[in-house]
C-alpha cells in the first residue's frame, strides 16, 4: 500500500520525499530500500541549502570587491550612507503626474493604453531617458530670486538711510566748520582786546605803586602821630600831676623859700648829670629776687574750643616764621623769609610799617618792653634794633658766626638775648651796643631763647635735644632738662614763670617744672614736627604750631587735646595769644598769618 507524501507548502524540505510502500501484513521480514529522487533543478537546491552565514559571507565579499565608495552591483554610483539623493522623474511618470495634476483623466487612460501597448510590442523607444526636474529647479530659482529681491529691498533701505545720515553729517560738518571759523574770529578779537587792555592797565601800575607807597607812608605817619600823641598825653598827665602836687607847697611856702626851691631843678639836673657821668659804663641786670606780680593772679583760661578762623592776611611773599605782639597795643609784627619784617594793626590788618635791611631771612622778632623798639634776628648772622620813632635801624650786632634764630628783650629793657646756629647765646647791652655775655654749653644749634618773667634767668632750646636754664649775670647753666629725642624747636614760659613748655621735631610737646627740675607732662602732636608753642595768660592752655598745617591746643593741666584749628595751607611756624586771651594769631609757610577767635 502506497502512502501519500505529507507536504507543507510554507516549508521547503531539503530532502525529496519518497513514496513508502506499506508491506503486507504477511511480509514482516521484507527489506525496504531508500530510493533517492534526483531533483530537476539542482541550482535551486543549492541556493536553498545555503545557510545564513554563507549568504552574509557572499554579501561581504561583494561589498569588499566593490569598495566603500565604489559602484554597486548594478553599476550605479554608490551613495554614501545617510545621504539622500534626489533622482529626476522618468518620462512616463512625469506625463502621468502632469495629467493627474491637470485632471485629464481620459487623456491619462488613453496614454496608459497606448504606452503599455507600445512597451509590450517593443515599439517604445527607451532612449528618451529621464526628464530634468525643471519645475523644482524653477521653484528653487524663484526662491533664490525672492531672497535676492528681499535683500535688494533691504540694501536699498540701508542705502537710503546711509544717504540720509551722510546728508546729516555733511550739514553738521558745515555747521561746525562755520562755528569754528566764528570762534576763531572771536578768539582773535579777544586776543586783540586783551592785549589792548594789558597795555591800557600797564599805564596804571606806576600810579598804583605810587598810591600804595603814599598809603604806607600815611599809615606810618598816622601810627607815629598816634604814638607821639599818646606819649605827649602821658607827659601832660605827669606834668599835671606834678603841678597838682606842687600847688599846696607853693601856698604854704614863703617867697624866699619859693626862690630857694626854684633852684632845685637845676641842682637836681646837675646832680643827675654828675651821677650819670660817675655811673660805670654799661647797664646792669637787676639784683636780688624780684616778685612776679602775676604769680598769685588767676586768669580764666582761653576758650579755644570755640575759636574759629576770623581773618586771613597775606602780607609776605615767603614763609612767615615768627610773631610778636606789642606789650600794650593791638599791634603785631611778623618776620618772614623774604628778608623783611612788617607791623600790622589788629584786627583790621592795616600795614603800619615794614623793615628792610637784613640780607637774609628774618627768623625772630621781639618788642621792647615799652613798645618803642623792635629787635630782629636774621640768617645773615646779625641782630638789629629798630626805632619806631626814628623809623630806622639804630643798632646792628654781628658777633655771631652763623645764622641767628631768635631774640628776646629783658623786662628791664636794657638787654637783648639772641640764640644762634653757632651753638651760643649772646647777651647784648643796648646802652653800649656790645656783647656782655656769651653763654656756651650746648653742643648743637640753639633754636630758641626766652626770659623767665621778672627774673635774670634765660631758657634755651637746642638741637642737642636739651632745654637749659641760664643765670644771665654769671653766664652759667643752672638747670638742664633731658627727655626729648629730637631737636628742640621752641620754648616758652607761662606768665607765672613756674613752667616751661618745649616742642621738638618729633612732634612732642613737654612741660617742665622749673622748681622741681622735672618733667610734668608729655603730649604727642600727631607725629609731625612741632615748631613753636605759646601759653595763654592763665597758663592752663598751650597752643602748638605744627607742621601738619594745624594749631593744636592742649590742656596744660592734664595734657588732653582740646581742639585743632585747621586753616593753613602749609606748615604753621609760629603762634601767639593776645594779652587778654581772646584771640590767637598763627603764622605759616603759606605766606599768611591768621586770626582765630
Amino acid at each position: 500500500m502506497e502512502l501519500d507524501t505529507l507536504h507543507n507548502p510554507d516549508v521547503e524540505s531539503t530532502q525529496p520525499s519518497q513514496p513508502v510502500q506499506e508491506p503486507d501484513e504477511s511480509d514482516d521480514d521484507f527489506q525496504y530500500e531508500e530510493v533517492e529522487v534526483i531533483s530537476d533543478d539542482e541550482d535551486d537546491s543549492d541556493v536553498v541549502s545555503e545557510d545564513l552565514e554563507s549568504a552574509l559571507r557572499s554579501l561581504q565579499s561583494l561589498t569588499t570587491k566593490a569598495g566603500p565608495q565604489g559602484p554597486a552591483v548594478d553599476g550605479t554610483p554608490r551613495v554614501p550612507a545617510g545621504q539622500v539623493t534626489k533622482r529626476p522623474e522618468v518620462v512616463d511618470d512625469f506625463i502621468r503626474n502632469f495629467l493627474v495634476k491637470m485632471n485629464l483623466n481620459k487623456t491619462l487612460e488613453m496614454f496608459e493604453t497606448e504606452w503599455y501597448e507600445l512597451k509590450v510590442t517593443g515599439k517604445l523607444d527607451s532612449s528618451a531617458g529621464k526628464v530634468p526636474d525643471l519645475y523644482s529647479a524653477n521653484l528653487q530659482l524663484e526662491e533664490v530670486v525672492g531672497q535676492m529681491r528681499a535683500e535688494l529691498v533691504e540694501a536699498q533701505a540701508i542705502s537710503a538711510k546711509a544717504s540720509a545720515t551722510w546728508d546729516k553729517f555733511r550739514k553738521e560738518r558745515d555747521f561746525h566748520r562755520m562755528h569754528h571759523k566764528r570762534v576763531a574770529q572771536e578768539k582773535n578779537k579777544l586776543i586783540v582786546d586783551i592785549q589792548r587792555l594789558k597795555k591800557h592797565y600797564s599805564m596804571y601800575e606806576p600810579t598804583i605803586e605810587e598810591l600804595r607807597h603814599k598809603y604806607e607812608v600815611a599809615m606810618k605817619e598816622k601810627m607815629l602821630v598816634r604814638l607821639e600823641k599818646e606819649r605827649l598825653a602821658a607827659r601832660v598827665e605827669a606834668l599835671e600831676a606834678q603841678a597838682r602836687r606842687q600847688e599846696p607847697e607853693r601856698d604854704n611856702n614863703s617867697l624866699g623859700e619859693s626862690d630857694k626851691g626854684s633852684g632845685l631843678p637845676g641842682q637836681g639836673l646837675s646832680s643827675g648829670k654828675l651821677s650819670r657821668s660817675s655811673r660805670p659804663t654799661g647797664a646792669s641786670l637787676p639784683g636780688g629776687t624780684r616778685v612776679n606780680p602775676f604769680a598769685d593772679v588767676a586768669f580764666p583760661p582761653a576758650n579755644v574750643k570755640d575759636f574759629v578762623l576770623q581773618k586771613t592776611f597775606k602780607g609776605h611773599t615767603m614763609s612767615v616764621s615768627q610773631l610778636a605782639l606789642h606789650p600794650t597795643k593791638p599791634i603785631l609784627v611778623t618776620a618772614s623769609d623774604d628778608k623783611t619784617w612788617k607791623m600790622w594793626h589788629l584786627p583790621k590788618g592795616d600795614l603800619i610799617m615794614s623793615g628792610e635791611g637784613h640780607k637774609d631771612w628774618v627768623a625772630g622778632v621781639d618788642f621792647h618792653p615799652k613798645g618803642t623798639h623792635l629787635a630782629s634776628a636774621s640768617g645773615d648772622s646779625t641782630v638789629k634794633i629798630w626805632s619806631f620813632e626814628q623809623q630806622k635801624c639804630v643798632a646792628t650786632y654781628s658777633d655771631h658766626n652763623n645764622a641767628v634764630w631768635g631774640v628776646a628783650f629783658h623786662d628791664s629793657a636794657d638787654f637783648v638775648a639772641s640764640c644762634s646756629l653757632d651753638h651760643s647765646v649772646r647777651l647784648w647791652d643796648l646802652t653800649t651796643g656790645k656783647c656782655r655775655q656769651s653763654l656756651r654749653g650746648h653742643v648743637d644749634s640753639v633754636n630758641d631763647v626766652c626770659w623767665q618773667p621778672f627774673s635774670n634767668n634765660l631758657c634755651t632750646g637746642s638741637s642737642d635735644k636739651t632745654v637749659s636754664i641760664w643765670d644771665a649775670r654769671s653766664g652759667l647753666c643752672t638747670q638742664t632738662f633731658y627727655g626729648h629725642h629730637n631737636s628742640v624747636n621752641g620754648i616758652t614760659f607761662n606768665i607765672q614763670g613756674s613752667t616751661v613748655a618745649s616742642t621738638d621735631a618729633d612732634g612732642v610737646a613737654k612741660l617742665w617744672d622749673v622748681r622741681m627740675v622735672a618733667e610734668i607732662l608729655s603730649m604727642d602732636t600727631s607725629g609731625h614736627p612741632a615748631n613753636k608753642c605759646c601759653f595763654d595768660r592763665s597758663g592752663d592752655v598751650l597752643a602748638v604750631a605744627s607742621d601738619n598745617g594745624k594749631v593744636l591746643c592742649f590742656n596744660a593741666i592734664n595734657g588732653e587735646a582740646i581742639v585743632q584749628l585747621q586753616g593753613h595751607e602749609d606748615a604753621v611756624q609760629a603762634v601767639v595769644f593776645d594779652q587778654r586771651g581772646e584771640t590767637l594769631i598763627s603764622a605759616g609757610s603759606d605766606h599768611t598769618f591768621r586770626v582765630w577767635g
